[in-house]
């Protein structure tokens, strides 16, 4: 299958996803979508751009990511904001609910609450 395919797909999913979220009272913002692979590498490396007066600088951030081959790069993945009574929240058990919604959509769909090796819970993609 083509990568647009797969986009379209996903796209199509996180569209359900967020039909989802507002039946469970789950308030969605978009965090990141696309990402450049400039961003990639500087999210990789724990770096970041700081501007101050158009005097760009990059200076050491925290590492933002553990790999170099994102499904952001591909535009198949998304993080979001929650929002459930007004607060932010990136641990209410309703987001355990909204992730298996979501890897149940289709067999390729991963939900960042279920990663193995941390808990990225605004992440949602599609691996392709």
């Amino acid at each position: 299958m083509k990568l647009s395919h797969h986009q379209q797909f996903f796209s199509q999913d996180i569209a359900k996803l967020i039909l989802k979220a507002n039946l469970l009272g789950i308030h969605l913002t978009f965090g990141e979508a696309y990402r450049t692979e400039d961003q990639q590498q500087l999210y990789y490396h724990g770096k970041t751009i700081c501007n101050n007066n158009d005097i760009i600088t990059i200076i050491n951030d925290r590492k933002r990511s553990k790999t170099m081959k994102s499904n952001h790069l591909r535009r198949l993945a998304v993080d979001f904001n929650f929002f459930i009574n007004g607060e932010l929240t990136y641990t209410h058990p309703l987001l355990e609910v909204l992730g298996k919604f979501w890897e149940s959509l289709s067999p390729l769909n991963r939900w960042g609450g279920h990663f193995k090796n941390f808990n990225d819970a605004p992440h949602f993609e599609r691996n392709a």
